[in-house]
């Protein structure tokens, strides 16, 4: 999944978490270190440049969900371990209450929050993810990964760019799309949008 950065300020509110891009970097660097691949290996295996992946594993650069996602997927680690970094266990119950979660930086354009750590029982990733209001948000190259994507808006409107096609999404819209078609979803106002986005790996093609 390729992106286009451009720098967003952003600001972290109380009971958010900045993003370590230091840390998932080191995580990523980890692993690929422990498969004894290449910076161009999983490059060319994740369909991004060399340069990119540098620039992740330096910290230099965020990426997002998918591109993480992909990236996990190569380097056979739960995509949960690289943004989290929680230790897995039999149940994950995560009230309200105490669920913290992610802050996107000046260059991701959304903030996200894990639900559940599950990669140990399944290859669902379920995750909220909070689009950055329209003023502020200028991504605009499409995303593409392996894995299918469930989407519910739970607040706001969205773009749905998919495959070619322009779908206006309101408040308890759903869609169910191939991720490995080109896709990408902004907001239509400054109110933002929070969608649930669930990540499924597809066994039969």
């Amino acid at each position: 999944m390729l992106f286009y950065y451009i720098t967003i300020h952003s600001t972290v509110k109380k009971g958010e978490i900045p993003i370590d891009i230091q840390h998932i970097g080191q995580k990523i660097k980890e692993a690929r270190m422990r498969h004894k691949k290449t910076q161009q290996q999983v490059a060319d295996e994740c369909g991004i440049s060399k340069s990119l992946l540098s620039k992740i594993e330096n910290g230099q650069t965020s990426s997002a969900v998918a591109t993480l996602s992909k990236i996990s997927e190569v380097l056979d680690v739960p995509l949960s371990w690289v943004l989290d970094g929680h230790p897995e266990t039999d149940i994950m119950v995560l009230p309200k209450t105490k669920r913290q979660f992610k802050v996107g930086d000046e260059n991701m354009g959304y903030s996200f929050e894990l639900l559940a750590n599950r990669s140990r029982f399944s290859n669902i990733e379920p995750t909220i993810v909070y689009v950055t209001p329209k003023d502020a948000n200028y991504r605009v190259d499409a995303y593409t990964h392996s894995q299918d994507e469930f989407i519910y808006i739970l607040e706001g409107s969205i773009l749905l760019y998919y495959d070619g096609e322009e779908h206006q999404m309101e408040k308890g819209d759903t869609a169910y799309f191939k991720g490995e078609n080109p896709h990408l979803f902004v907001p239509v106002d400054n109110e933002g949008a929070k969608v649930l986005t669930i990540f499924i790996e597809r066994y039969y093609r």
